[in-house]
C-alpha cells in the first residue's frame, strides 16, 4: 500500500536545486512519484512503506546539500519554518553589511589610484606604484572576510558544479574564484619581487561581486518570509469560540468542540462559528468574504449560514451541518494552500543559459591552459590565458541583466502606484492573454449606494427620500442605512419617529411625524397597504434589470414611489476594460454575485463573458479551465472570496483598497485601486522584457566575442594576446552598458 509524505526543504536557492532534490529522491529505491516545489519549499513524496522509510527519504535530501523538515505537527513546522527564515533573513542581512564595510574600502583603495586626482585620494604609503606590496596585502586582508561571509556561494556553486547541474551559484562562484585566485598568484609574484604584478590584482571584483548578490539574497529571504501571511491573516476571521445551546442553557465553547448536530446560537455582531442551517429567528448576514456580494443576505428558517459570515442583524438559533476542514470557509484556506503548493515559479532565464554556459566556458578555459602550455612549456603564460577566459566569462552583466531591469521597473511601477511584490510577475505577465475580474469591489465600489429616486405623482424626490429615511432611521437593517446615509448626504433634515416595526425580511412600518409609512418589497407595500404600483412599473423593470435592489414606499396608504440601491462601477472600469481589449487581450468577470446583476455590471463596462455564481473554492478552478492549453491568465480581484483564484492565477492583481488577505495573496497591489493600472502593468512588463532581453544579448555579445581573443585565437594569428585587464575592462563595459539600458525604463509612460 502507498503513502505520501510532505518534507519541507530549507536551502534551496533556484528551481535547479528543487530539480536536484527531485532526481536524487525519484532515483531511491521504493519511491514511486515526486514533487518537489522550490516556491512552497515543500517535497511531497509517494512511496511504498514496505520498501522504503521515511527516514531514508529524509538522508536523501540532507545528503543533497539541504535541511529538511518532515511535517508531523503542522502547527510546529509552521512555527519552525517561520523561525528559521527570520534567522535566514537576519544573517543574510548581518553578511551584506559586514561585506560592505569591507567592500567600500577595498573599491576605494582598488580604484582611487587610477583617478585622475587618485594622489589625493590614496595615501603614499599605499599607492601601488610606491609599495605594491602594502597596496597588495591591504586589498588582500579586505577580501578574506567578504569571502567568509558569502562561503555559501561557493558551497552551493561547486557543488552544483560537481552534481552537474550549474546554477548562478555556480556562475558566482567560477567568476570570483577566478578573480580572487589569480590576485592571489599576482600578490605571490609581488611577493617575489615582480612589482608589475601589481596590475593583476582584481580582489574588488570579488569584493563588490558578493555584496550585490548578498543583497539580492537578502530581499528574496524578505519575500520568501511574507509568503505564509495571507493564510495567516485569512485565520484570524474565524471565529475561535462559539455559543453553544443545550438543554435550555447557553454556555461558550472553542470552535473544535463543536460537532455536526450542536445547535448554535449567534447574536447580531456575532461572527457564525461553522457551517449550518437556522432554525429559529431571522438575520441579514455579510458574506461578502464568500460570495463577494456586497449586499447582506436575509436569512430565515431552513437557510444556510456559513462559517466566518457575519451576521448583521437578528438573533438567530442553528443546527451545525459541517464543522472544522468540512466549512466552506475552511476550503477557502484548503484550496489556497492547495495552489500555492503547485504553483511553480518561471525559470529562472540566467539559471536555464547557465547549465549550458559554464561547461562550455570551462571546457574552453581548459582547453586553452593546456594547448598553451604544452605549446610553450611556460605555466605563467598559460595560466592568464585560463584565468583571462574566466574572467571575460565573469557573470557580472549576465547576472544583472534581469535584475537590473527589475529593480528599476518596479521603482518605475511604484511610483506609478503598482506594487510588484517579485521579479518574478514582471516576467510573467507581458505573456497574459486573458484577464478576469471580479465585480464586487473591484470593478465596483464594494458598498451599496442610493442610484435612483423615482416618486409618484404628488411626491417630489427631496421629499420621497426624506421620509424614506425619516422611517429607516430606527432601522438595522444594511439596506435601510443606506437609505439614511442617502439623506444625510443631502443634508435632508429627517422627520420625527413616533413608531417603528420591522418585519424580518419583508420590510418596516413607521408612524413619521403624522404620516404612516411602509418601506419594503412589492409585494410586502402591496399587501400592506392594498396599493398598485403599475403606474412606475417600466421604471421598476429598468431597474431590476439593471441588478439594482428596489425598495417601494408608501404613505398613508398611498403609493409614494420607489428607490433602487446598488453597487456602483467604479470610475476607470470602463477605460481600463477599453485598453485590455486595446491590448488584443480577453476580458472576463468572475463573480459569486447572482448572474442577473452580474450581466447587469458587465454590460456597463463592457465584458461580454460573464462567470456568475462561483462559490470562492471554485473560482481557482475556472481559472483552472480558462489556463487550458497553457494561456496565461491574471486575476483580479480585492476580497478574501477571490484568493484562491489569485494564487491560482498565473497573475494575482489585488485593488489596494481591498482585504490584506488579498494583498498578500497577488503578486501585484494596485496601490491607488485604479483598474487603469492593470494595462499598465502589463505595458511595463512587456517594456521591461524587452529590455531584459536585450540585456541579455549584450551581456552575452561581450562574452561571445572576446572569449575566443582571450584564448589567445589572435596570439595565434600573431596578434597580442588579451591581457587578463583588458578582459576586466571587458567585463566590466558589458555591465556597464547592461546598467544604462535598464535606466531607459525610468523614461516608461503609462497608458492612461
Amino acid at each position: 500500500m502507498l503513502d505520501s509524505h510532505v518534507f519541507v526543504i530549507l536551502g534551496m536557492t533556484c528551481e535547479v536545486c528543487a530539480k536536484r532534490v527531485e532526481r536524487a529522491l525519484q532515483k531511491t529505491h521504493g519511491v514511486l512519484e515526486v514533487s518537489v516545489n522550490f516556491a512552497s519549499e515543500k517535497a511531497l513524496v509517494k512511496y511504498d512503506p514496505q520498501i522504503v522509510e521515511l527516514s531514508t527519504l529524509r538522508q536523501v535530501i540532507i545528503n543533497t546539500g539541504y535541511n529538511v523538515l518532515a511535517v508531523e505537527n503542522k502547527s510546529v513546522v509552521k512555527d519552525n519554518i517561520r523561525l528559521h527564515r527570520e534567522k535566514e533573513t537576519r544573517l543574510l542581512w548581518i553578511k551584506f553589511i559586514v561585506a560592505t564595510a569591507f567592500s567600500l574600502p577595498l573599491l576605494y583603495f582598488a580604484m582611487g589610484p587610477m583617478l585622475p586626482w587618485g594622489g589625493l585620494l590614496v595615501p603614499s604609503f599605499l599607492h601601488p606604484m610606491e609599495h605594491p606590496l602594502a597596496y597588495s596585502l591591504l586589498q588582500l586582508l579586505l577580501t578574506v572576510p567578504v569571502l567568509v561571509v558569502g562561503y555559501r556561494f561557493y558551497v552551493v556553486g561547486f557543488r552544483a558544479l560537481l552534481k552537474r547541474s550549474p546554477n548562478m551559484d555556480s556562475l558566482i562562484a567560477i567568476g570570483t574564484s577566478a578573480a580572487f585566485c589569480f590576485s592571489v598568484f599576482s600578490f605571490m609574484q609581488i611577493v617575489r619581487g615582480d612589482h608589475a604584478a601589481v596590475e593583476h590584482l582584481y580582489f574588488e571584483t570579488t569584493g563588490v561581486i558578493i555584496v550585490l548578490i548578498l543583497f539580492g539574497k537578502a530581499l528574496e529571504a524578505v519575500s520568501k518570509g511574507r509568503a505564509g501571511e495571507a493564510l495567516e491573516k485569512l485565520l484570524c476571521f474565524a471565529p475561535e469560540t462559539a455559543v453553544m445551546l443545550r438543554d435550555g442553557k447557553e454556555f461558550e465553547v472553542l470552535i473544535g468542540d463543536v460537532k455536526v448536530g450542536d445547535v448554535l446560537v449567534v447574536r447580531p455582531g456575532g461572527k457564525i462559528p461553522v457551517d449550518g442551517v437556522i432554525l429559529e429567528g431571522f438575520a441579514a448576514v455579510d458574506e461578502s468574504m464568500l460570495s463577494g456580494e456586497s449586499l447582506p443576505v436575509d436569512k430565515s428558517i431552513g437557510d444556510n449560514v456559513y462559517a466566518a459570515s457575519l451576521n448583521k442583524n437578528g438573533l438567530i438559533r442553528f443546527e451545525a451541518t459541517k464543522v472544522g476542514v468540512d466549512t466552506a470557509f475552511a476550503q477557502i484556506i484548503k484550496t489556497i494552500e492547495d495552489v500555492q503548493g503547485s504553483k511553480a515559479p518561471i525559470a529562472k532565464m540566467a539559471d536555464v543559459v547557465s547549465g549550458y554556459f559554464v561547461p562550455v566556458v570551462l571546457c574552453i578555459s581548459f582547453l586553452a591552459f593546456a594547448g598553451w602550455f604544452i605549446g610553450t612549456r611556460d605555466f605563467g603564460f598559460a595560466l592568464r590565458v585560463f584565468v583571462s577566459v574566466l574572467v571575460i566569462s565573469c557573470p557580472c552583466a549576465l547576472g544583472l541583466a534581469t535584475p537590473t531591469a527589475i529593480i528599476v521597473s518596479t521603482g518605475v511601477g511604484a511610483k506609478k502606484g503598482i506594487l510588484v511584490k517579485n521579479g518574478e510577475a514582471l516576467e510573467v505577465v507581458h505573456k497574459i492573454r486573458t484577464v478576469v475580474f471580479d465585480k464586487t469591489g473591484t470593478i465596483t465600489e464594494g458598498k451599496a449606494e442610493v442610484t435612483d429616486i423615482i416618486a409618484a405623482k404628488g411626491y417630489c424626490r427631496e421629499e420621497l427620500l426624506q421620509i424614506a429615511a425619516s422611517a429607516e432611521k430606527g432601522s438595522e437593517h444594511p439596506l435601510g442605512k443606506v437609505v439614511v446615509w442617502a439623506a444625510e448626504k443631502e443634508s435632508l433634515e429627517l422627520s420625527v419617529l413616533n413608531h417603528f416595526e420591522a418585519i424580518a425580511g419583508l420590510g418596516i412600518c413607521a408612524k413619521v411625524a403624522e404620516k404612516q409609512v411602509v418601506v419594503g418589497n412589492r409585494n410586502f407595500v402591496e399587501k400592506m397597504c392594498n396599493v398598485a404600483v403599475e403606474k412606475l412599473q417600466d421604471q421598476v423593470d429598468r431597474l431590476t434589470v439593471e441588478g439594482k435592489t428596489v425598495m417601494f414606499i408608501a404613505v398613508n396608504g398611498q403609493f409614494a414611489g420607489v428607490i433602487a440601491v446598488a453597487d456602483v462601477v467604479k470610475q476607470g472600469s470602463c477605460e481600463a476594460v477599453v485598453s485590455l481589449k486595446k491590448m488584443g487581450l480577453d476580458i472576463v468577470m468572475l463573480t459569486g454575485d447572482n448572474k442577473h446583476t452580474a450581466e447587469a455590471i458587465a454590460g456597463q463596462v463592457g465584458i461580454a463573458r460573464v462567470i456568475a455564481e462561483v462559490l470562492p473554492q471554485d473560482k481557482a478552478d475556472e481559472i483552472k479551465k480558462l489556463q487550458i492549453g497553457g494561456k496565461k491568465v491574471a486575476m483580479v480581484g480585492d476580497g478574501i472570496n477571490d484568493a484562491p483564484a489569485l494564487v491560482q492565477a498565473d497573475i494575482g492583481i489585488a485593488i489596494g483598497s481591498g482585504t490584506n488577505v488579498a494583498m498578500e495573496s497577488a503578486d501585484i497591489v494596485l496601490i491607488k485601486s485604479d483598474l487603469r493600472d492593470v494595462p499598465t502593468a502589463i505595458a511595463l512588463s512587456r517594456k521591461t522584457i524587452k529590455i531584459i532581453k536585450q540585456n541579455l544579448f549584450w551581456a552575452f555579445g561581450y562574452n561571445i566575442a572576446a572569449i575566443p581573443i582571450a584564448a589567445g585565437l589572435l596570439h595565434l594569428l600573431g596578434g597580442p594576446l588579451l591581457n587578463p585587464i583588458l578582459a576586466a575592462v571587458a567585463m566590466s563595459f558589458s555591465s556597464i552598458s547592461v546598467l544604462i539600458n535598464a535606466l531607459r525604463l525610468k523614461k516608461f509612460k503609462t497608458t492612461n
